[in-house]
């Protein structure tokens, strides 16, 4: 089993030792810390994702009429690996992905361009204070912004949101490995930018 492997394994157990009632405090309170947060406020298009399994429930900031006028979208996934990103209001249309993950029917007229989001909460299962992501290793949402790491656009901003059992150490970020501005836990903000 490789070194990543055997931490993904570990920030899942980490993960699920919170509990359903843990998860559930702590994805509220996720919501809110974004829900008042600059990053949020200051992003008129903001990209959510559809929760699977035991990862942070950010679908509170949906049912919040306080984000009504903000345009939220979440990502369809292509065949080659990368992510587009349709409109979502409450309600809309969804269907399963061939991983089973709920998405936007994907109406090209709904689409918006990546560089277009002001701000992207991105799922993961660790992370570190330097903005490295460890996700599940399909490496979608790497392929989908590697054109930041290019500095080919300024935006979006990729904010981390995840438990703040899922913090580590430290983790070794590889060649394309796209940082992280920012995490989101249940404790608040970290800001990577500064490190």
């Amino acid at each position: 089993m490789s070194a990543r492997s055997t931490i993904r394994r570990q920030c899942r157990d980490a993960r699920a030792a919170l509990g359903a009632t843990g998860r559930a405090r702590a994805s509220q309170a996720i919501c809110r810390h974004l829900g008042e947060s600059p990053l949020l406020r200051a992003a008129p298009r903001v990209a959510l994702y559809w929760p699977v399994g035991e990862e942070v429930d950010l679908r509170l900031l949906l049912a919040d009429d306080r984000h009504a006028h903000r345009q939220f979208c979440l990502p369809v996934m292509q065949p080659d690996k990368r992510l587009r990103f349709a409109r979502y209001r409450r309600g809309d249309a969804l269907h399963a992905n061939w991983y089973g993950i709920p998405e936007p029917v994907h109406v090209a007229a709904q689409e918006i361009a990546a560089a277009d989001i002001g701000l992207v909460c991105v799922p993961l299962l660790g992370f570190d204070r330097a903005g490295n992501r460890l996700g599940q290793g399909g490496g979608f949402y790497d392929r989908s912004f590697d054109f930041l790491l290019r500095r080919e656009a300024a935006t979006p901003l990729l904010l981390g949101i995840g438990f703040a059992c899922q913090e580590l150490p430290t983790l070794a970020r590889e060649a394309w490995d796209v940082p992280l501005a920012a995490v989101m836990t249940e404790d608040g903000l970290i800001d990577c930018r500064a490190r």
